[in-house]
């Protein structure tokens, strides 16, 4: 059976990033920049006051107390068109357009003030509580990289940019595909022999949140006709995943519909577990990767080898699947001839060190403990038994 590191290396290999759309700046939460994106104005455009008080020149309160005549009056959005002389101040407050001549800003509480005169008591240096124009960016200033994956700070800074618009990477479209005549939908009431299908609507939402466009196809039935209707259906999608029926046996249809339909089989058997059966290839520009019909080795398999494909579709350096260390809260038995997952909570313990306990059971027939956990321990093949506080690597489950 071919390696876990030897499968993704297949799965990821020659996968070039989706074409460039332009999107709003409403909509550009969570999507990934095709292009730098430049500051269309200089942030803040003017001089302004980071406190409310009194725009002054320095040289006129070098000595304190000074006495100052109060000649205007600056507030945010409502600037002073005059020039401050000597002896003079403008009362101003927080945001305010610095006036011409004017060099510091005096703060209120240092200040009395009786009509039109201010006496000044605490002296300032010049440039004292200003935000110089551009302190904090310049027109023309490249301040998101392309392949940044946008986030609310980075709108927020966009906005300030003056930037309405951005170029993005397409989502890449992930067709969910679920088989079998044992499938009904959630609501339906099964009859005897079947089960709800739940794969697809957990595996839509990993897809998008690794940044696809998940789109699910329904139930496909163990007919030549039907599975050849729902592969039709996703044709121009960029992967179609489909779940179950991926092997060799006599009710197992999936991969023969697809190799009619034009796919080419790379493999279909793993080192890994939960997940061996799966299978994968290309069906024209189209990938497809083909999961097991169990919903804990559908899902696992998907973390480790969809959400990289998405990831590189994108035109991201995948760090889905690089591990991080923890370290162990338990032991565990030496491992078998397979990549074992295990699912597993984190905990901080007391020196601030992450903490991982395996979940009660590894039967990968439980969906239960795979929602309690919060990372996959991953055990290479034939790993020694670890004892309490070994060192161990972990994937994160963050869909």
């Amino acid at each position: 059976m071919l390696s876990v590191d030897e499968a993704l290396a297949r799965v990821v290999a020659g996968l070039e990033p989706t074409p460039a759309e332009t999107i709003s700046l409403e909509n550009g939460f969570g999507r990934i920049l095709a292009a730098d994106v430049a500051a269309r104005m200089t942030q803040p455009p003017f001089d302004a006051s980071a406190m409310d008080g009194y725009a002054v020149r320095a040289q006129d309160i070098a000595e304190v107390p000074s006495s100052l005549t109060i000649v205007g009056e600056a507030a945010a959005g409502h600037p002073w068109d005059g020039e401050v002389g000597s002896g003079q101040a403008v009362r101003i407050f927080t945001g305010g357009a610095v006036p011409l001549g004017a060099d510091t800003i005096v703060i209120q509480e240092d200040t009395d003030r009786d009509g039109d005169r201010v006496t000044v008591n605490e002296g300032a240096a010049s440039g004292a509580f200003v935000r110089p124009r551009g302190f904090d960016f310049a027109e023309g200033d490249g301040l998101l990289a392309a392949g940044r994956k946008l986030n609310a700070r980075d709108l927020t800074l966009a906005a300030a940019m003056n930037v309405t618009a951005f170029s993005v990477r397409r989502r890449p479209v992930v067709a969910i595909l679920a088989t079998g005549d044992e499938l009904v939908m959630p609501g339906e009431k099964p009859e005897p022999g079947q089960i709800v299908s739940s794969i697809p609507f957990g595996l839509a939402e990993l897809a998008k949140s690794a940044g696809g466009e998940p789109s699910r196809l329904g139930i496909a039935r163990d007919t030549g006709e039907s599975l050849a209707e729902h592969i039709g259906a996703a044709a121009d999608a960029d992967i179609l995943v489909t779940i179950g029926g991926a092997s060799v046996g006599a009710h197992d249809l999936v991969q023969d519909a697809l190799r009619s339909a034009g796919m080419s089989l790379d493999f279909w058997r793993i080192a890994m577990r939960p997940g061996k059966p799966l299978m994968f290839g290309q069906l024209r520009a189209q990938r497809v990767l083909g999961l097991p019909g169990n919903p804990v080795s559908a899902l696992v398999c998907s973390r480790i080898f969809l959400v990289p494909m998405i990831e590189c579709l994108l035109g991201l350096d995948s760090k889905a699947a690089a591990p991080r260390s923890a370290i162990l809260a338990g032991v565990l038995e030496k491992n078998g001839p397979r990549q074992h997952y295990m699912r597993a909570t984190i905990d901080i313990g007391p020196d601030g060190d992450t903490r991982v306990t395996p979940v009660r059971s590894q039967d990968s027939s439980l969906l239960a403990p795979l929602s309690q956990a919060d990372c996959l321990i991953v055990r290479l093949p034939d790993a020694p038994a670890c004892s309490d506080g070994d060192s161990v690597e972990i994937l994160p489950l963050d869909f």
